[in-house]
């Protein structure tokens, strides 16, 4: 393929979870837990879970946000608990640059529900990941003070940062991503939703480039995101994103296109191999940027898919609605057939 491949790193996200119970969450007796991890040479490291996160909702849930328990220890864990907070986000910074992504995408939505100290934590986690990776940093919120917050924070000289995202529904971000003259992930959601038809995409990245225009956010600036909808929940939605890809490259030449390609796969088997054929699908269609996670989407792993094998076909024909509801994926999963 060896095409332009623009990487947003998703991984430092106070939404991404570990499953309690699972290879990444360690029993440490006396009813405390750990998350477990490869350090850059590989080495075994321990973050300690905080009892905030060991009584909360999540974990009864089953569930533990991984980096927003490096945040807090980083934020307010005892000496050895903070650094090793600090210590688990440069990793993963670290890690994601190593694999080829262009931004780090940075979120603390999540994180608390009071704004002030999602405030203080944009704040301390883009300070801690610039120290970590050489590379810009992308702001991710719905908030724009959290946005312009973690702006303040980003390096300049290292180069422009990014807002993610802008939309019809988030037009005061617009201003803040001028402001600071960021890029721009261009989201194809409505004022008051996400589109329930092509039509509708199509038409709402139509009224939001003009916004863009205007406020001095040029083209080359532009990652517009049309939306990457489960496969699961509709078995036309591979198809209609890699439709999008196509017109909007036609109608727009000069911006970049990218989305949460991840998303494809949420409650499928097998999703890497459906995530990964999903991006070679999508820059074949005219992407040239993902938010994902690069340690299992790069040009390298991209490059070296095996386009002729059952597994690809078998995920391609999900992907572009050809196996209608995903029964013969299913079940060549189920047999064995996917390689996983």
């Amino acid at each position: 393929m060896s095409k332009l491949f623009v990487i947003i790193g998703e991984n430092i996200h106070c939404t991404r979870i570990f499953k309690v119970g699972g290879a990444n969450v360690k029993d440490m007796g006396n009813g405390k837990f750990a998350i477990a991890y490869a350090g850059m040479k590989k080495e075994p490291k321990l973050l300690n879970i905080p009892d905030a996160f060991t009584k909360g909702a999540n974990w009864e849930a089953g569930k533990v946000k991984h980096c927003a328990v490096a945040v807090w220890q980083g934020m307010y864990g005892a000496a050895a608990d903070k650094q090793a907070g600090v210590e688990y986000l440069q990793n993963v910074a670290a890690k994601q640059e190593t694999n080829g992504a262009a931004f780090l995408d940075v979120n603390v939505d999540e994180f608390s529900t009071d704004v002030p100290e999602k405030l203080k934590a944009v704040r301390w986690v883009a300070d801690v990941v610039q120290k970590g990776s050489k590379l810009p940093l992308s702001i991710d919120s719905s908030n724009p003070d959290i946005l312009r917050a973690g702006l303040e924070s980003c390096d300049r000289a290292r180069g422009a940062a990014m807002v993610n995202s802008v939309s019809l529904e988030r037009v005061d971000s617009i201003k803040v991503a001028s402001e600071f003259k960021a890029a721009v992930v261009a989201s194809a959601a409505g004022e008051k939703g996400l589109p329930a038809t092509q039509d509708e995409r199509l038409a709402n990245i139509s009224r939001l480039m003009p916004m863009l225009k205007a406020a001095g956010i040029a083209p080359a600036m532009t990652y517009v995101d049309p939306l990457v909808f489960p496969v699961g929940t509709d078995s036309a939605n591979g198809k209609a994103f890699l439709e999008a890809v196509t017109l909007i490259r036609k109608q727009y030449p000069a911006v970049h296109i990218t989305g949460g390609l991840s998303n494809v796969s949420f409650g499928m088997p097998a999703r890497k191999l459906i995530n990964q054929v999903f991006t070679w699908l999508a820059l074949e269609a005219g992407a040239d940027s993902g938010i994902v996670d690069p340690m299992q989407i790069n040009s390298r792993i991209l490059d070296g898919l095996d386009t002729a094998s059952e597994a690809f076909q078998l995920a391609r024909g999900l992907l572009t609605g050809e196996d209608a509801f995903g029964g013969e994926f299913i079940m060549a999963h189920r047999e064995g057939r996917l390689g996983e």
